[in-house]
């Protein structure tokens, strides 16, 4: 990871070595190849987003305070590992089989989560809970493609001002789902927790 940071996605495994203070023989008695390593460092990488985005298992004050934390989790971790992320990204796909890929199975996991708080409070209006699916999977999207876009190319946006206007679009879509069936909710007031959950190890 710290060769990551020092040297960008296109670290050679010369240079993981080095970090790490082996010979680069070494690397590959833990690892079959390149593809295997790179495969293993995606899959550090996906758990540390995932215990990074514990706010989404764990919701809980008003709807505003909800967004915030969980798309500051997100903002945040991206800015301290950008790098990290990019390489991700450049090896989502490695050593895995085909139509499998890291990034997709974290928005996945993320998204599933989604669902279940969005169900919860969908169900607590008397609302039909079939669109949490698809709200879900949007709104990770939404997050997701923007902090992606910021990181290659910020145009003068800092991390605070990504996270504010990210918080207010999400808001917007959930108040328009809710305000479409008629519920108007206060954002800046608590609302009850969902059950709680476990995120993946």
């Amino acid at each position: 990871m710290r060769a990551i940071a020092e040297h960008g996605p296109d670290v050679t495994t010369e240079r993981i070595a080095e970090a790490a203070g082996v010979a680069r023989a070494q690397i590959y008695r833990h690892f079959d190849d390149a593809t295997d390593l790179q495969r293993a460092i995606a899959d550090r990488a996906t758990q540390a987003i995932t215990a990074a985005l514990r706010p989404v298992w764990e919701p809980q004050g008003s709807a505003l305070q909800m967004i915030f934390v969980a798309v500051d989790a997100h903002t945040g971790w991206v800015a301290a590992n950008g790098e990290l992320y990019r390489y991700l990204m450049r090896h989502s796909q490695i050593g895995r089989s085909a139509g499998q890929d890291a990034i997709v199975d974290v928005k996945t996991i993320i998204a599933r989560q989604l669902t279940q708080v969005f169900e919860f409070y969908l169900n607590a209006f008397e609302l039909d809970a079939r669109i949490a699916d698809v709200l879900s999977f949007g709104v990770v999207g939404l997050v997701d493609s923007s902090v992606t876009q910021w990181l290659n190319s910020p145009q003068g946006i800092d991390r605070p001002q990504l996270t504010d206007m990210l918080t207010r679009w999400v808001w917007h879509i959930l108040n328009d789902s809710l305000r479409a069936a008629g519920i108007e909710i206060d954002p800046d007031l608590p609302l009850p927790p969902p059950p709680p959950a476990t995120p993946p190890a």
